[in-house]
Protein backbone atom coordinates (compact mmCIF):
# COMPACT_ATOMS: atom_id res chain seq x y z
CA UNK A 1 0.00 0.00 0.00
CA UNK A 2 1.19 3.36 -0.46
CA UNK A 3 2.09 6.12 1.73
CA UNK A 4 1.39 9.53 1.72
CA UNK A 5 3.50 11.90 0.00
CA UNK A 6 4.08 13.75 3.05
CA UNK A 7 5.75 11.14 5.12
CA UNK A 8 7.46 10.00 2.08
CA UNK A 9 8.75 13.65 1.26
CA UNK A 10 9.85 14.47 4.13
CA UNK A 11 13.60 14.36 2.43
CA UNK A 12 12.41 15.60 -0.57
CA UNK A 13 13.83 11.61 -2.23
CA UNK A 14 17.23 12.49 -1.09
CA UNK A 15 19.66 12.23 1.42
CA UNK A 16 18.67 13.52 5.37
CA UNK A 17 22.44 15.09 5.77
CA UNK A 18 23.25 12.13 7.93
CA UNK A 19 25.10 9.69 5.33
CA UNK A 20 28.95 10.52 6.64
CA UNK A 21 27.64 9.88 10.31
CA UNK A 22 25.93 6.72 9.63
CA UNK A 23 29.02 5.55 7.71
CA UNK A 24 30.83 6.00 11.02
CA UNK A 25 28.83 4.60 13.16
CA UNK A 26 28.55 1.41 10.88
CA UNK A 27 32.45 1.62 11.16
CA UNK A 28 32.49 1.40 14.63
CA UNK A 29 29.99 -1.31 15.38
CA UNK A 30 32.87 -3.18 12.70
CA UNK A 31 35.21 -2.12 15.05
CA UNK A 32 37.18 0.42 13.95
CA UNK A 33 38.27 2.75 16.26
CA UNK A 34 36.77 6.05 14.86
CA UNK A 35 36.88 9.40 16.67
CA UNK A 36 33.28 11.03 17.07
CA UNK A 37 33.22 14.90 16.37
CA UNK A 38 30.09 14.45 14.26
CA UNK A 39 26.56 15.43 16.90
CA UNK A 40 26.21 17.43 19.43
CA UNK A 41 26.06 14.75 22.08
CA UNK A 42 27.77 15.56 25.48
CA UNK A 43 30.54 13.32 26.21
CA UNK A 44 29.30 13.83 30.19
CA UNK A 45 26.48 12.17 31.07
CA UNK A 46 23.29 13.34 32.92
CA UNK A 47 24.43 14.38 36.59
CA UNK A 48 23.84 11.77 38.82
CA UNK A 49 21.27 13.92 40.94
CA UNK A 50 19.03 14.64 37.74
CA UNK A 51 18.81 10.76 37.59
CA UNK A 52 18.55 10.49 41.12
CA UNK A 53 15.54 12.64 41.46
CA UNK A 54 14.26 11.04 38.39
CA UNK A 55 14.37 7.53 39.99
CA UNK A 56 12.90 9.20 43.25
CA UNK A 57 10.10 10.96 41.54
CA UNK A 58 9.19 7.26 39.51
CA UNK A 59 9.20 5.39 42.45
CA UNK A 60 7.08 7.74 44.39
CA UNK A 61 4.43 7.10 41.52
CA UNK A 62 4.56 9.65 39.16
CA UNK A 63 4.74 7.35 36.51
CA UNK A 64 1.06 7.68 35.49
CA UNK A 65 -0.80 10.41 32.88
CA UNK A 66 0.93 13.43 33.53
CA UNK A 67 -0.35 16.93 32.98
CA UNK A 68 -0.27 17.49 29.13
CA UNK A 69 0.98 21.64 29.30
CA UNK A 70 3.52 20.22 31.40
CA UNK A 71 3.19 20.50 35.37
CA UNK A 72 2.28 23.63 37.20
CA UNK A 73 5.56 23.79 39.11
CA UNK A 74 7.84 23.24 35.67
CA UNK A 75 6.06 25.53 33.86
CA UNK A 76 6.52 27.87 36.34
CA UNK A 77 9.96 27.54 36.74
CA UNK A 78 10.96 27.56 32.81
CA UNK A 79 9.07 30.62 32.60
CA UNK A 80 10.93 32.35 35.51
CA UNK A 81 14.16 31.51 34.06
CA UNK A 82 13.11 33.10 30.31
CA UNK A 83 11.40 36.13 32.70
CA UNK A 84 15.48 36.26 34.24
CA UNK A 85 17.38 35.76 31.29
CA UNK A 86 15.27 38.11 28.59
CA UNK A 87 13.54 40.30 30.62
CA UNK A 88 10.18 39.51 28.78
CA UNK A 89 7.06 39.21 31.63
CA UNK A 90 6.42 35.53 31.34
CA UNK A 91 3.93 32.91 32.98
CA UNK A 92 3.15 29.43 32.67
CA UNK A 93 0.49 30.76 30.47
CA UNK A 94 3.12 31.34 27.81
CA UNK A 95 4.53 28.20 28.57
CA UNK A 96 3.73 24.69 26.74
CA UNK A 97 6.15 21.60 27.82
CA UNK A 98 7.53 19.10 24.81
CA UNK A 99 9.18 16.06 23.93
CA UNK A 100 12.26 17.88 23.22
CA UNK A 101 13.09 20.78 21.46
CA UNK A 102 12.69 18.98 17.80
CA UNK A 103 9.03 18.26 18.54
CA UNK A 104 8.80 21.35 19.56
CA UNK A 105 10.08 22.89 16.52
CA UNK A 106 7.22 20.35 14.80
CA UNK A 107 4.54 21.93 16.89
CA UNK A 108 5.80 25.58 16.04
CA UNK A 109 5.05 24.82 12.72
CA UNK A 110 2.08 23.03 13.26
CA UNK A 111 0.77 26.43 14.92
CA UNK A 112 2.02 28.60 12.49
CA UNK A 113 1.57 27.24 9.05
CA UNK A 114 -1.44 26.25 6.77
CA UNK A 115 -1.18 23.19 4.20
CA UNK A 116 0.97 24.81 1.24
CA UNK A 117 2.29 27.93 3.05
CA UNK A 118 5.97 28.83 2.63
CA UNK A 119 7.99 28.77 5.93
CA UNK A 120 11.25 30.26 5.58
CA UNK A 121 14.61 29.22 7.44
CA UNK A 122 18.12 30.40 7.41
CA UNK A 123 20.78 28.58 5.83
CA UNK A 124 23.15 27.24 7.19
CA UNK A 125 20.40 24.96 9.25
CA UNK A 126 20.19 21.82 11.58
CA UNK A 127 19.81 19.13 9.42
CA UNK A 128 16.28 18.58 10.46
CA UNK A 129 14.24 22.06 9.67
CA UNK A 130 13.41 21.06 5.90
CA UNK A 131 11.94 17.87 6.95
CA UNK A 132 9.93 19.48 10.01
CA UNK A 133 8.40 21.74 7.90
CA UNK A 134 7.73 19.35 4.76
CA UNK A 135 5.94 17.38 7.84
CA UNK A 136 3.58 19.51 8.43
CA UNK A 137 2.41 20.16 5.11
CA UNK A 138 4.29 23.27 4.28
CA UNK A 139 6.98 24.78 1.76
CA UNK A 140 10.50 24.94 3.05
CA UNK A 141 12.57 27.89 1.51
CA UNK A 142 16.22 28.51 2.99
CA UNK A 143 17.43 32.04 3.44
CA UNK A 144 21.02 31.63 2.65
CA UNK A 145 23.35 33.54 5.70
CA UNK A 146 26.76 33.58 3.43
CA UNK A 147 30.25 33.32 5.06
CA UNK A 148 31.70 36.51 3.34
CA UNK A 149 29.28 38.08 5.65
CA UNK A 150 29.92 35.93 8.78
CA UNK A 151 26.71 34.15 8.31
CA UNK A 152 24.59 36.63 9.85
CA UNK A 153 21.49 36.83 8.18
CA UNK A 154 20.51 39.93 6.17
CA UNK A 155 17.28 41.70 6.33
CA UNK A 156 16.94 42.43 2.19
CA UNK A 157 16.90 39.06 1.68
CA UNK A 158 14.44 38.05 4.33
CA UNK A 159 12.48 39.99 2.80
CA UNK A 160 13.05 38.90 -0.83
CA UNK A 161 12.42 35.05 -0.16
CA UNK A 162 9.19 36.06 1.84
CA UNK A 163 7.98 38.07 -0.65
CA UNK A 164 8.07 35.08 -3.79
CA UNK A 165 5.34 32.56 -4.73
CA UNK A 166 3.36 33.15 -2.13
CA UNK A 167 4.09 35.05 1.24
CA UNK A 168 5.60 33.29 3.47
CA UNK A 169 3.99 32.43 6.86
CA UNK A 170 6.50 32.24 9.19
CA UNK A 171 10.76 32.62 9.90
CA UNK A 172 13.00 29.63 11.72
CA UNK A 173 16.20 30.84 13.04
CA UNK A 174 18.85 29.53 15.68
CA UNK A 175 21.40 31.27 17.36
CA UNK A 176 23.58 30.73 18.40
CA UNK A 177 24.10 29.17 15.73
CA UNK A 178 24.17 25.23 15.03
CA UNK A 179 26.33 24.40 12.82
CA UNK A 180 28.58 27.64 12.58
CA UNK A 181 28.96 29.10 16.15
CA UNK A 182 27.57 32.15 15.27
CA UNK A 183 25.90 34.66 17.67
CA UNK A 184 23.20 36.89 15.47
CA UNK A 185 23.99 40.37 16.19
CA UNK A 186 21.37 42.86 17.98
CA UNK A 187 21.34 44.55 14.22
CA UNK A 188 20.91 41.07 12.70
CA UNK A 189 18.04 40.31 15.33
CA UNK A 190 16.36 44.04 14.77
CA UNK A 191 16.74 43.91 10.97
CA UNK A 192 14.81 40.24 11.10
CA UNK A 193 12.15 41.53 13.52
CA UNK A 194 11.80 44.09 11.42
CA UNK A 195 10.86 42.28 8.41
CA UNK A 196 8.69 39.71 10.24
CA UNK A 197 6.24 43.19 11.01
CA UNK A 198 6.12 44.12 7.59
CA UNK A 199 5.35 40.64 6.09
CA UNK A 200 3.06 39.61 8.77
CA UNK A 201 5.07 36.61 9.72
CA UNK A 202 5.25 34.42 12.68
CA UNK A 203 8.77 34.10 13.89
CA UNK A 204 9.96 30.88 15.34
CA UNK A 205 13.22 31.60 17.56
CA UNK A 206 15.29 28.29 18.05
CA UNK A 207 17.40 29.35 21.58
CA UNK A 208 18.08 25.45 22.41
CA UNK A 209 22.06 26.82 23.28
CA UNK A 210 21.80 29.99 25.13
CA UNK A 211 23.74 28.77 27.86
CA UNK A 212 26.75 28.60 25.73
CA UNK A 213 27.69 31.54 25.14
CA UNK A 214 31.53 32.28 24.85
CA UNK A 215 31.70 36.08 23.45
CA UNK A 216 29.05 38.63 23.29
CA UNK A 217 25.87 38.18 24.32
CA UNK A 218 22.58 36.19 23.03
CA UNK A 219 19.14 38.32 22.54
CA UNK A 220 16.39 36.90 22.21
CA UNK A 221 14.43 38.73 19.65
CA UNK A 222 10.91 37.83 21.96
CA UNK A 223 12.32 40.75 23.77
CA UNK A 224 12.28 43.07 20.82
CA UNK A 225 9.50 46.01 20.88
CA UNK A 226 5.95 44.30 19.46
CA UNK A 227 7.45 40.29 18.88
CA UNK A 228 6.76 38.89 22.08
CA UNK A 229 3.08 38.19 20.02
CA UNK A 230 4.61 37.21 16.86
CA UNK A 231 7.18 35.18 18.10
CA UNK A 232 7.68 31.08 19.48
CA UNK A 233 10.43 30.45 21.16
CA UNK A 234 12.25 26.93 21.33
CA UNK A 235 14.34 25.84 24.64
CA UNK A 236 15.26 22.52 25.65
CA UNK A 237 17.12 20.66 28.59
CA UNK A 238 19.15 18.47 26.12
CA UNK A 239 21.93 21.32 25.74
CA UNK A 240 21.39 23.22 28.59
CA UNK A 241 21.55 20.31 31.10
CA UNK A 242 22.80 17.00 29.56
CA UNK A 243 19.68 15.72 29.16
CA UNK A 244 19.33 14.78 25.74
CA UNK A 245 17.73 11.35 25.98
CA UNK A 246 15.13 12.64 28.46
CA UNK A 247 13.44 14.45 25.43
CA UNK A 248 12.27 16.93 27.55
CA UNK A 249 11.49 20.91 26.02
CA UNK A 250 9.32 23.57 25.86
CA UNK A 251 7.67 25.97 23.12
CA UNK A 252 7.08 30.08 24.88
CA UNK A 253 4.93 32.06 23.42
CA UNK A 254 1.79 34.40 23.62
CA UNK A 255 -0.83 32.80 25.87
CA UNK A 256 -3.73 31.99 22.84
CA UNK A 257 -0.78 30.28 20.82
CA UNK A 258 0.14 28.55 24.03
CA UNK A 259 -3.72 27.10 24.50
CA UNK A 260 -3.67 25.78 20.89
CA UNK A 261 -0.32 23.82 21.09
CA UNK A 262 -1.71 22.73 24.45
CA UNK A 263 -4.72 20.86 21.93
CA UNK A 264 -1.74 19.86 19.44
CA UNK A 265 0.27 17.97 22.73
CA UNK A 266 -3.68 15.96 23.96
CA UNK A 267 -3.70 14.50 20.14
CA UNK A 268 0.15 13.68 19.11
CA UNK A 269 2.42 12.93 22.54
CA UNK A 270 -0.04 13.38 25.38
CA UNK A 271 2.16 15.17 27.22
CA UNK A 272 5.95 14.23 28.87
CA UNK A 273 6.34 11.60 31.60
CA UNK A 274 5.80 13.12 35.07
CA UNK A 275 9.11 11.88 36.24
CA UNK A 276 10.92 13.43 33.87
CA UNK A 277 9.60 16.51 34.26
CA UNK A 278 10.19 16.14 37.91
CA UNK A 279 13.99 15.92 36.83
CA UNK A 280 14.21 18.76 34.71
CA UNK A 281 12.05 20.97 37.66
CA UNK A 282 15.08 19.75 40.02
CA UNK A 283 17.74 20.86 37.40
CA UNK A 284 16.23 23.71 36.85
CA UNK A 285 16.07 25.07 40.46
CA UNK A 286 20.31 24.36 40.57
CA UNK A 287 20.51 27.47 38.85
CA UNK A 288 23.26 28.99 36.79
CA UNK A 289 25.86 27.26 38.13
CA UNK A 290 24.82 23.96 36.65
CA UNK A 291 24.60 25.49 33.28
CA UNK A 292 27.91 27.06 33.62
CA UNK A 293 29.17 23.09 34.71
CA UNK A 294 27.72 21.76 31.63
CA UNK A 295 29.16 24.38 29.17
CA UNK A 296 32.42 24.80 30.92
CA UNK A 297 33.76 22.15 28.72
CA UNK A 298 33.03 23.42 25.44
CA UNK A 299 34.49 27.10 26.55
CA UNK A 300 37.82 24.67 27.01
CA UNK A 301 37.67 22.98 23.83
CA UNK A 302 37.01 26.24 21.81
CA UNK A 303 40.26 27.95 22.94
CA UNK A 304 42.26 25.14 22.67
CA UNK A 305 40.74 24.75 18.76
CA UNK A 306 41.92 28.61 19.13
CA UNK A 307 45.40 27.81 19.86
CA UNK A 308 46.08 24.91 17.37
CA UNK A 309 44.18 27.02 14.36
CA UNK A 310 46.08 29.95 14.83
CA UNK A 311 49.13 29.30 12.88
CA UNK A 312 47.20 27.10 9.97
CA UNK A 313 47.48 28.07 6.46
CA UNK A 314 44.81 25.44 5.25
CA UNK A 315 42.33 26.13 7.66
CA UNK A 316 39.93 29.28 9.09
CA UNK A 317 37.92 29.24 11.88
CA UNK A 318 34.26 30.84 11.32
CA UNK A 319 34.37 33.08 14.86
CA UNK A 320 32.90 30.01 17.36
CA UNK A 321 30.72 32.82 19.63
CA UNK A 322 28.78 30.03 20.86
CA UNK A 323 27.39 26.21 21.07
CA UNK A 324 29.32 22.96 20.84
CA UNK A 325 30.88 23.03 17.22
CA UNK A 326 33.38 25.08 15.50
CA UNK A 327 33.34 25.67 11.88
CA UNK A 328 35.95 25.45 9.60
CA UNK A 329 36.59 26.82 6.32
CA UNK A 330 38.61 24.25 3.81
CA UNK A 331 38.40 26.27 0.60
CA UNK A 332 42.06 26.68 0.39
CA UNK A 333 42.42 22.77 0.13
CA UNK A 334 40.40 22.78 -3.09
CA UNK A 335 37.69 20.17 -1.54
CA UNK A 336 34.59 19.95 -0.65
CA UNK A 337 33.11 19.58 2.84
CA UNK A 338 31.80 16.13 1.71
CA UNK A 339 35.19 15.18 -0.08
CA UNK A 340 37.24 16.38 2.63
CA UNK A 341 35.29 14.68 5.45
CA UNK A 342 34.60 11.30 3.70
CA UNK A 343 38.69 10.88 3.09
CA UNK A 344 39.52 12.12 6.44
CA UNK A 345 37.46 9.28 7.83
CA UNK A 346 39.12 6.65 5.57
CA UNK A 347 42.68 8.02 6.34
CA UNK A 348 42.78 8.92 10.02
CA UNK A 349 39.02 7.47 11.31
CA UNK A 350 37.88 10.68 12.22
CA UNK A 351 34.20 11.45 11.74
CA UNK A 352 32.82 15.73 11.18
CA UNK A 353 30.57 16.74 9.29
CA UNK A 354 30.54 18.62 6.13
CA UNK A 355 29.58 21.68 5.42
CA UNK A 356 26.83 20.23 2.95
CA UNK A 357 24.86 18.35 5.02
CA UNK A 358 23.56 21.96 6.50
CA UNK A 359 22.65 23.53 3.36
CA UNK A 360 24.69 24.85 0.45
CA UNK A 361 25.61 28.07 2.32
CA UNK A 362 28.40 26.00 4.51
CA UNK A 363 30.01 24.24 1.36
CA UNK A 364 33.52 23.92 1.63
CA UNK A 365 33.67 23.73 5.28
CA UNK A 366 33.05 21.54 8.39
CA UNK A 367 31.62 21.12 11.68
CA UNK A 368 33.46 19.67 14.46
CA UNK A 369 31.59 18.97 17.39
CA UNK A 370 33.55 19.85 20.81
CA UNK A 371 32.06 16.37 22.61
CA UNK A 372 35.43 14.45 23.53
CA UNK A 373 37.71 14.95 26.27
CA UNK A 374 40.37 17.57 25.90
CA UNK A 375 43.32 15.37 25.10
CA UNK A 376 41.50 13.30 22.01
CA UNK A 377 39.95 16.81 20.82
CA UNK A 378 43.25 18.25 20.38
CA UNK A 379 44.97 15.35 19.32
CA UNK A 380 42.25 14.98 16.54
CA UNK A 381 41.76 18.40 15.51
CA UNK A 382 46.20 18.65 14.73
CA UNK A 383 45.62 15.22 12.50
CA UNK A 384 42.44 17.31 10.88
CA UNK A 385 44.86 20.14 10.85
CA UNK A 386 47.91 18.30 9.44
CA UNK A 387 45.85 16.58 6.80
CA UNK A 388 44.57 19.85 5.56
CA UNK A 389 48.46 21.02 5.20
CA UNK A 390 48.67 18.16 3.29
CA UNK A 391 46.50 19.36 0.77
CA UNK A 392 47.21 22.69 -0.30
CA UNK A 393 49.24 22.84 -3.80
CA UNK A 394 52.45 24.78 -3.87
Amino acid sequence: MPLSHRITNLNEGGSDGWDLFNRARRMIAAGVPVVELTIGEHDIRTAPAILQEMHRSAMAGHTGYASVPGTPALRDAIAARITERTGVKTTRDNISVTSGGQAALFAAHTATCNQGDTALFIDPYYATYPGTIRGVGAVPKSVPASADKGFQPQAEDIRAASRTTSPAASLLINSPNNPTGVIYTDETLRGIAQVCHDQDMWLISDEVYDTQIWNGHHLSPRALPDMAERTLVIGSMSKSHAMTGSRIGWIAGPPDAIEHLINLATNTTYGVPGYIQDAALFALNQGPALETEVAAPFARRRKIAQDLLAGSNALRHVPCDGAMYIMLDIRATGMSGEDFAEALLDSEQIAVMPGESFGTAAAGHLRIAMTVDDTTFAQALARIIAFAEARISP
